[in-house]
């Protein structure tokens, strides 16, 4: 069987190795090399295969096939246009290249479901957000329909398993730190990952503000997101909206139950769920979302655009 050849820069994080061990399961990608400028020369161990991280400055851009850029936001774009100057595609999973942020370049956004004829056709994605991923797709059957009320406050309440702070070792996010506690953080409505959602919305015609207030779990990976949402008439079966955009999508799962994050780890899927609120006058829905931020939030969904990217079956690969 033909395999692809594919490289990983930043392979060393908590989405680089991920995306490793993804890539090294699956049954029509190679893994070529695995950078990790800071720990060249150390080894990662997955399975029975055991990986050597090279310098990022050593890796072999051009004889690859697909490159996935996993380096920190804001040395990434420089990366991802190396390779793709070499000729590989690109996936990456920075902030740097989505839509609302400093170096965006016009690279479809990896928001798969949504946006996938873009990615087909693609030569450089820009893979999603972990928090817009699961917040964009509970959002987008409202905004497909044109039924949020115009001009009102969409309020999203987010929860992240702690990598989703990345691999640097911080003091606040020691064990001993995050442990049987609960903590919002980025109060001010400043989080980075709101450029990408609103530039998102703005291209789904939505009029409407967010106000995002992120919390850090004391689990190691998943996020939770509750959005309250207005909207401009009542509904009395508002599920059958989502029923009806990705009852077919094998990484979607609608359902009536509230999603909880031990539904999706270590999954590609986004679990969703929305109900109508009682005893508020403005019709509004209460919509939940639960996804493993490494998994659909970040690597999963970087192999299922890259998938597509390759001509693969888009399912090929990921853990469902």
């Amino acid at each position: 069987m033909h395999k692809f050849s594919v490289g990983v820069l930043g392979a060393s994080g908590y989405t680089g190795r991920e995306l490793c061990g993804l890539v090294v399961r699956h049954p029509s990608l190679e893994l070529s090399f695995a950078s990790a400028s800071s720990q060249a020369g150390s080894t990662l161990r997955i399975g029975k295969r055991e990986i050597t991280f090279i310098d990022s400055e050593d890796a072999p851009l051009g004889e690859v096939d697909l490159v996935f850029s996993a380096l920190p936001h804001g040395a990434s774009a420089i990366w991802s246009d190396r390779a793709a100057r070499a000729g590989a595609k690109v996936v990456d999973l920075s902030s740097d290249l989505r839509p609302g942020n400093a170096h965006a370049n016009g690279a479809p956004y990896g928001l798969t479901e949504l946006m996938r004829e873009q990615i087909r056709c693609a030569s450089t994605v820009a893979n999603p957000g972990c928090y817009p991923t699961a917040i964009l797709i509970a959002l987008a059957p409202l905004f497909k329909r044109q039924i949020v009320a115009p001009g009102t406050t969409i309020s999203i309440c987010a929860a992240s398993g702690v990598t989703g702070a990345g691999f640097t070792p911080k003091p606040e996010l020691l064990f001993a730190e995050i442990a049987e506690d609960f903590k919002a953080y980025a109060l001010g409505n400043n989080h980075r990952h709101l450029a990408e959602m609103r530039t998102v919305m703005k291209g789904m015609n939505a009029d409407n503000d967010l106000l995002f207030v992120p919390h850090l779990l004391p689990v190691a990976r998943g996020i939770l997101a509750t959005i309250t949402v207005a909207l401009d008439h009542q509904m009395d079966n508002p599920l059958s909206l989502w029923d009806e955009d990705y009852g077919d999508e094998p990484f979607i799962e609608v359902t009536k139950d509230t999603p909880s994050i031990r539904d999706v780890v270590r999954r590609n899927v986004v679990r969703v769920s929305a109900i109508v609120a009682e005893g508020i006058r403005q019709p509004t829905l209460t919509l939940t979302a639960a996804i493993d931020n490494l998994v659909k939030g970040a690597a999963g969904q970087a192999v299922q655009n890259a998938n597509l990217m390759l001509g693969i079956p888009e399912t090929t690969g990921l853990p469902a």
